[in-house]
C-alpha cells in the first residue's frame, strides 16, 4: 500500500497559457481514498499527479503513470478534468463510468480509453466502483489539436511510425477502444515494474515497456484501418473548441489577443475562423455570451444586484453592461429584470 501526498512545490494549475489557466488533474479524490486505505495505488509521477516522483533526467515527458486497484465500491469520484498530456488507460477488471465531452460510456474488462489534452473527461458516476484500472499520461508538447506534437527522444520508433502514430492521435478522437492482449500485456509489465524496485533502476525497463505499448497501439490502428479527419486537426477545430468552451468562463479579462493565444494563434487567423463560425467578430461573441449569461444570472439570482452581475459576467463596468444589454436586449438590465419578475 502506497501513501501519497501532492509532491512538493507542485501548484494547480499544472501548465499556463496567456489569457487562460487549464487545471489537470490532481486527482486529490484518488489520493484521499489511498491514504485512507480503500483501495491500492502504484504510480510514478510528475507535478501534481499522485504518486512516487520521477528525477528529471529520467524518462521527460512522462506526467503519469500507473494503476488502482479497488476491491469494493468507493465514495469518490475523478471530476471533470484535463490531462497534461495523451493518456492512455486500460481497465483490467470491474466496470466504471467514463465521461468525456458529456458523453457516459460504461468501461468493461478490456476497454481501453484514448484521450487528448484539450478533451474534459471524467470517471465515476458519481462515484468510482471496484476495479483495476492502469493508466499513462505522456505529454507530447501540444495542448490544441492543431499544434504540433514532440515526441521524447527516448520513444525509439521509426520516424514513419511516429508520424503515422501522431495522425491517428490527432485524426480520429474515438474515446474507447477494445484492447488486445498485447496492449494488456504491456500494462501488467508496467504496473510490475512500477510497483518494483525505485525509478532510476526501473527507467529501462519502463522505456522498454512504454515504446512496445506505443507500438502495439499503433499496430491496433493500422489493423483495424482508423479513418483519419484532418479537420480534428485543424486550427479551425481549436478555435471551435475554444468557442463552445468560454461559455463556461465568461468572466476571465480576455482580449482579443489573450484568446487567440490560447487557441495558438495570431489575432487575424483567430478572427478569421470565429468570424466563419459565428458570423461574429471575437469581441462580439464574447459580449454576447456574456449578456446570455447576464440574462440567466437576473431571473435566477434576483437578489444580486446589476452591478454585481456585471462583473460576475466579465463586464468592467456596469456602465458599459448596460449599453451591451440594451443592444441585445431593447432594454435595460434593470427593465430586462422587472419584467421577467412580473411574468
Amino acid at each position: 500500500m502506497h501513501c501519497f501526498t501532492p509532491m512538493a512545490g507542485s501548484k494547480i494549475p499544472l501548465y499556463k497559457e496567456e489569457g487562460k489557466s487549464y487545471h489537470a488533474d490532481s486527482c486529490d479524490p484518488l489520493t484521499d481514498a489511498a491514504n485512507r486505505g480503500e483501495l491500492e495505488i502504484a504510480a510514478l509521477a510528475r507535478g501534481t499527479y499522485p504518486g512516487t516522483p520521477i528525477p528529471d533526467n529520467i524518462l521527460p515527458g512522462l506526467r503519469s503513470i500507473g494503476f488502482w486497484d479497488a476491491t469494493h465500491d468507493q465514495n469518490w469520484g475523478l471530476p471533470w478534468h484535463r490531462n497534461e498530456g495523451v493518456e492512455v488507460a486500460w481497465l483490467e477488471t470491474g466496470s466504471m463510468s467514463f465521461m468525456l465531452e458529456n458523453k457516459e460510456f460504461t468501461l468493461l474488462p478490456g476497454n481501453m480509453t484514448i484521450t487528448r489534452p484539450w478533451q474534459p473527461h471524467k470517471l465515476g458516476n458519481p462515484n468510482i466502483g471496484v476495479g483495476r484500472l492502469h493508466w499513462i499520461i505522456l505529454d507530447v508538447g501540444m495542448r490544441q489539436p492543431h499544434e504540433d506534437w514532440t515526441w521524447p527522444s527516448w520513444l525509439i520508433l521509426t520516424e514513419e511510425d511516429i508520424r503515422d502514430l501522431t495522425e491517428f492521435l490527432r485524426g480520429s478522437e474515438k474515446p474507447v477502444w477494445d484492447a488486445d492482449r498485447d496492449i494488456a500485456r504491456c500494462f501488467k509489465q508496467i504496473a510490475a515494474t512500477v510497483s518494483g524496485a525505485e525509478v532510476v533502476k526501473n527507467a529501462s525497463r519502463l522505456s522498454v515497456y512504454i515504446n512496445e505499448l506505443f507500438l502495439n497501439l499503433l499496430e491496433l490502428f493500422r489493423e483495424q484501418k482508423v479513418s483519419i479527419s484532418p479537420s480534428l486537426s485543424s486550427a479551425r477545430r481549436s478555435t471551435e473548441l475554444f468557442l463552445g468552451a468560454i461559455r463556461n468562463d465568461v468572466a476571465e479579462p480576455w482580449t482579443l489577443k489573450t484568446m487567440a493565444n490560447h487557441c495558438g494563434l495570431c489575432a487575424t487567423r483567430f478572427s478569421h475562423y470565429c468570424k466563419e463560425i459565428t458570423n461574429l467578430t471575437p469581441m462580439q461573441y464574447l459580449n454576447q455570451i456574456r449578456v446570455e449569461k447576464a440574462s440567466e444570472f437576473l431571473i435566477s439570482e434576483p437578489e444580486q444586484s446589476v452591478t454585481e452581475i456585471a462583473f460576475a459576467c466579465g463586464f468592467a463596468s456596469s456602465q458599459y453592461f448596460a449599453t451591451v444589454f440594451k443592444q441585445h436586449h431593447k432594454c435595460t438590465p434593470r427593465q430586462f429584470k422587472t419584467k421577467r419578475a412580473a411574468r
